[in-house]
């Protein structure tokens, strides 16, 4: 005997799924200021059974901020409510733009171009920046996009852009393909990941280092962000996917 959850469930396994979340490993590209992970054997089939012992910063591959990562006396990873994680999924393509400049910085215009092409942003969403960077996971070189200099160029969202979609149309989180939410020139100019901050001060989360938004429609998805539950974390590797319409 079905009932309308069950009848729910055969839809959804009816449409087509996208994973959102690269697999990592001990030489995956990483944040700077962290160590390689170590995925270490602990017992093996002669033992047995196999079982590994894994060493890495919450802020590892695709993973999930909570608000406690920058700001201090908020919420941990396991005080995020379960429905905040299952959200209707938006997604801004700069990918063309990011690609002729790896130094862009998402702005309040582009966002209101997308709009006039795709109607408003409703509120309660997830917004995802699509600028492709995850095409160059797992080459650390790549994803660095260092100069000369030894500075950094990788794209990401501007404040503005940020207050824009958080004050003005209230989304709920956003995502992104970088290591972080401010591009690395916004971050050399201001000294601090001012946008990382604002995001993390509105009382929600974000997801980083995600891949295949170019397989995503601009609206329409649904998109899903499972995660353990350590105690008292300041994030942690996270598995993304979309349900597309």
């Amino acid at each position: 005997m079905t009932n309308d959850l069950l009848q729910a469930l055969q839809l959804l396994k009816s449409k087509e799924w996208v994973d959102l979340t690269h697999t990592f490993g001990q030489d995956s590209p990483h944040f700077f200021m962290f160590d390689d992970a170590k995925f270490e054997t602990l017992f093996s089939h002669e033992d047995g059974f196999f079982a590994q012992q894994f060493t890495f910063p919450g802020q590892y591959g695709t993973h999930i901020d909570p608000p406690i990562h920058f700001v201090r006396d908020t919420r941990y990873l396991d005080e995020l409510e379960l429905k905040e994680l299952v959200l209707p999924l938006v997604v801004i393509d700069k990918s063309k733009e990011a690609e002729s400049n790896n130094d862009l910085s998402l702005s309040v215009q582009d966002i209101l171009d997308f709009e006039e092409k795709y109607g408003r942003i409703e509120a309660g969403t997830f917004v995802a920046l699509r600028t492709d960077w995850s095409k160059r996971w797992p080459d650390k070189e790549a994803f660095n996009n260092k100069d000369e200099d030894g500075n950094n160029h990788i794209p990401g969202w501007g404040f503005e852009a940020l207050k824009f979609l958080f004050e003005k149309r209230k989304v709920n989180a956003i995502g992104h393909e970088t290591f972080d939410t401010d591009s690395a020139a916004d971050f050399r100019k201001n000294g601090k990941l001012d946008g990382e901050y604002f995001v993390l001060d509105q009382d929600t989360y974000q997801i980083e280092l995600m891949t295949n938004l170019d397989k995503l429609p601009p609206k329409g998805a649904i998109i899903f962000n499972i995660v353990p539950k350590p105690e008292k974390a300041s994030g942690f590797p996270v598995r993304s996917f979309a349900i597309l319409p």
